[in-house]
């Protein structure tokens, strides 16, 4: 006999939220490898479309955006760092196109990599302080800069 009623629906919502966060869990740990929303939806048995919906519902964003936003925030650290080059960065955070890893992260961050990694150069400012406020902003919400991070 089917149970109806608000426990089913709480039950079917935690199993969702338990489906989704598989989902988030695997974009965090394998953000580098080539991850597409079809291949995730299937993992968990959901269609593309419901999944992107859910993800989109429960945090906020579309799978894809939520991988965008892992692959730049890596990027902003590895370029913090400054031992590898620009096009290395792009490879190691799972672009395949130093075209597309550019245009995105001037997007989400307001400036090119390599402005960005010559500003990071410059300023010392402790880590901590600056994964919190150099945290990538979608939607195309960040200003445009002309000038360096100051």
């Amino acid at each position: 006999m089917r149970m109806v009623g608000p426990r089913s629906t709480t039950d079917q919502r935690l199993r969702d939220l338990a489906l989704l966060r598989r989902v988030r869990d695997r974009i965090d740990r394998d953000y580098a490898q080539p991850l597409d929303v079809p291949a995730l939806a299937r993992e968990v048995h959901l269609s593309a479309g419901h999944l992107s919906r859910q993800f989109r519902e429960a945090y906020g964003e579309s799978p894809y955006s939520y991988l965008m936003t892992r692959r730049i925030e890596r990027a902003m650290t590895l370029l913090r760092r400054g031992d590898l080059s620009v096009t290395e960065v792009c490879f190691e955070v799972g672009f395949s196109s130093l075209g597309t890893f550019s245009t995105r992260f001037s997007e989400l961050v307001g400036v090119p990599p390599s402005t960005y990694r010559r500003d990071a150069e410059r300023l010392a400012i402790p880590p901590c302080v600056t994964r919190r406020v150099t945290r990538p902003i979608r939607n195309r919400e960040a200003p445009l800069a002309t000038t360096p991070l100051a």
